[in-house]
């Protein structure tokens, strides 16, 4: 028992000291592909970052198209009677609500002076049209003001023939306008046109949106990301951290260790829709990809601090340029270390080294030591039994 004890005990320092690195030191790729920055320079950048993770992933078709108002949402204000505008109170662009008074018309009776009545709103809505002018002449056949309930209204894409059988009532699309960039709309699938574009080879159709802000108006161009799919559990990132071409994409990681640190590290792209990128290889769960300013960064070259400078401040001492440990003493960093680091300068050795020697001193005494029990536990040679 006490032979087995003393094997298992050296097998473990074995282990121990051929895993222990003479010096922990950042591998010259990574020291290569790292930008470090300081606290302003990422202020200056815009650095953000998003942690990586499994989501459910859309599948998606791109389709543009325009905004429409909704054809029975607009009513017109017109008189019954001939006569003469004498008052207008609405003014184009300007929302106006039911029962509210339009113009004033003047009729064409006898009478001093002559009878008038005021020409009322049918519907609450939007001003989108006003041909109403004082001192005009007016017919019964015609419209003075359209009015438009804008508070929801159609996203009509023109989509390929072949993808429309991909699509049902119910589907889903994000929306974007060019009037509005930064906002994404979110559209459901009614129904398609009644005909096809033999042309372009396309069919309409007809998403409703709501515009309850009446941010979106008619004949506005917009761009469908229509969802097809999903798939759950798929590791995706932004886009927007994607950089590189086609044949050498990259993210930049936010390093684990070094603050303001982000390293460079290859990936490897699946399937993208409007918003995120499938990431088949390259990130594991975890990692904080920088999404805005990760093009600055491309630009950055070695960044504004050194790896030396951010090692030594992460780690407390003295690194070599290459961000290697330095073999010998160790200058202190602060006033804290000081004490340590004037015993450490007394050695040649550093204390890796130091740990590897006596290490191995202690494994060969083990060693030895084992040896000795074992040849003690032998059973005696019959020569020499026989000789006694």
């Amino acid at each position: 028992m006490k032979l087995f004890r003393l094997e298992t005990l050296a097998f473990v320092l074995t282990l121990a000291n051929a895993t222990t690195p003479a010096s922990a030191a950042i591998s010259p790729e990574k020291a290569a592909a790292t930008v470090i920055l300081n606290e302003t320079g990422v202020q200056n950048l815009k650095i953000q970052t998003l942690e990586a993770e499994e989501a459910d992933f859309e599948e998606t078709i791109f389709a543009l198209g325009r905004i429409q108002a909704i054809p029975e949402k607009r009513s017109v204000v017109a008189s019954r009677i001939p006569g003469r505008i004498m008052e207008v109170k609405t003014i184009l662009g300007t929302l106006i609500q039911a029962g509210a008074e339009v113009a004033r018309l003047e009729s064409r009776q006898p009478g001093d002076p002559p009878p008038s009545i005021w020409l009322k709103a049918p519907t609450s809505g939007l001003v989108t049209s006003n041909e109403a002018r004082i001192g005009e002449p007016v017919e019964p056949d015609k419209a003075l003001v359209e009015i438009t309930d804008l508070s929801e209204i159609y996203a009509v894409a023109r989509v390929p023939e072949h993808l429309a059988g991909k699509m049902k009532a119910g589907t889903k699309a994000h929306i974007r306008v060019s009037a509005l960039p930064e906002k994404t709309f979110e559209g459901t699938l009614l129904r398609f046109g009644t005909r096809a574009d033999k042309i372009s080879g396309t069919v309409d159709a007809i998403f409703a949106l709501s515009n309850e802000d009446l941010q979106l108006r008619p004949d506005l161009r917009a761009e469908f990301s229509i969802v097809l799919s999903k798939r759950e559990k798929v590791m995706s990132i932004p886009k927007s951290a994607l950089q590189g071409d086609a044949l050498d994409r990259f993210v930049y990681v936010k390093d684990y260790e070094l603050p303001f640190a982000f390293v460079k590290s290859p990936v490897q792209i699946g399937a993208s829709n409007d918003r995120f990128a499938e990431v088949l290889s390259g990130l594991i769960v975890g990692d904080e990809v920088v999404t805005t300013g990760a093009y600055s960064l491309a630009f950055a070259g070695k960044g504004s601090v050194s790896l030396k400078e951010a090692l030594d401040a992460a780690h407390g001492h003295e690194h070599n340029e290459d961000g290697s440990e330095v073999t010998g003493s160790k200058k202190p960093i602060n006033s804290a270390s000081s004490a340590i680091a004037a015993t450490k300068a007394e050695s040649p050795f550093s204390t890796l080294t130091l740990f590897s020697i006596a290490s191995n001193v202690l494994l060969l005494a083990l060693l030895a030591l084992a040896v000795r029990h074992k040849r003690a536990d032998l059973p005696s040679s019959p020569v020499s039994s026989h000789a006694e």
